[in-house]
């Protein structure tokens, strides 16, 4: 889990996936158990793109402090209202690691270090929806033709590549299909404007369309899904390959990998709904790295 125009004729790649606030709690949520972070030391820049809790505090509060107990110093949550900013914050090594999508990861490759996957509902994988109104007559995604659409940003893999990709394998083009789009900057905002008929149909992070359908059930019920693509990669965690060999770093990736085993780790993944994170391998992403190519030679 956020400008109208081609990411292709952009040149860069940008990402605002999952929409969590920067004013976390303070580091009174820290285990009193657990050493705290040195002040004089350089806080650890950890960029986050919307995430689904986007205003939960205590989702902010309590995943900073379980960062800064395994790390032993001071992090910094970084939030920007695109996904590009972030993701020119951590290709340049301005953030230490970014929680990005992986249609950006697919991009920068070459510039960045896989750290880890969330892992939801026993895999570290997730679906893009096509969703529309729910008291609407759709028999498939063909009968979105002509509608407003809803798309989260124009970096986003679930809120936007799929369903471009979709069209250009079927020899369309957004302009051509449909009457008019936008971006929303947040997979929540899309579930909104469906929901309010700002927009007929939306595409969106089937993560985020899940997680809200528990805790937004009135919201979401306004919708429901036309269609759900084929399982992808996760959006994942990664750091500037400059950093290599960084121990803070390789900290903070242990610190992922064994948050299921921490009673404060386990804490922060229930807020999430995920069920921990994992070591993955880059071609978790080559179906994503797919889309972009069939993008750019029929789109």
């Amino acid at each position: 889990m956020h400008p109208v125009g081609s990411p292709d004729a952009r040149g860069r790649v940008a990402l605002r996936r999952r929409d969590l606030l920067t004013g976390a709690l303070s580091g009174a949520i820290v285990a009193l158990a657990s050493p705290g972070p040195r002040a004089d030391e350089a806080a650890f820049r950890f960029g986050l793109t919307p995430v689904v809790l986007s205003n939960d505090l205590e989702l902010l509060g309590h995943l900073r402090g379980y960062l800064e107990s395994k790390l032993g110093s001071p992090v910094e949550l970084v939030t920007r209202r695109t996904y590009q900013e972030i993701t020119a914050l951590l290709v340049s090594g301005q953030i230490h690691a970014a929680w990005i999508c992986g249609y950006p990861y697919v991009q920068y490759k070459e510039r960045l270090d896989l750290v880890a996957t969330p892992s939801w509902q026993g895999k570290p994988l997730y679906q893009s929806y096509l969703i529309a109104s729910a008291n609407r007559v759709v028999e498939d995604w063909t009968s979105l033709r002509g509608d407003t659409h809803a798309f989260s940003d124009p970096d986003s893999n679930s809120g936007y590549l799929v369903t471009r990709a979709l069209l250009a394998e079927n020899r369309l083009t957004l302009d051509k299909f449909f009457a008019r789009h936008f971006f929303t900057y947040g997979h929540r905002n899309v579930v909104r404007a469906v929901a309010a008929r700002l927009a007929q149909s939306g595409s969106v992070d089937g993560y985020v369309w899940e997680v809200m359908r528990e805790t937004e059930p009135d919201l979401v019920s306004r919708t429901k899904i036309v269609r759900k693509s084929e399982w992808l990669g996760f959006p994942p965690i990664a750091a500037p390959n400059s950093l290599a060999g960084d121990p803070r770093v390789a900290r903070f990736k242990e610190a992922l990998i064994s948050m299921a085993d921490d009673p404060r780790g386990l804490k922060v993944l229930g807020l999430l709904r995920l069920d921990g994170f994992e070591a993955t391998e880059p071609s978790l992403f080559d179906a994503i790295a797919a889309k972009v190519e069939t993008v750019r030679r029929l789109g």
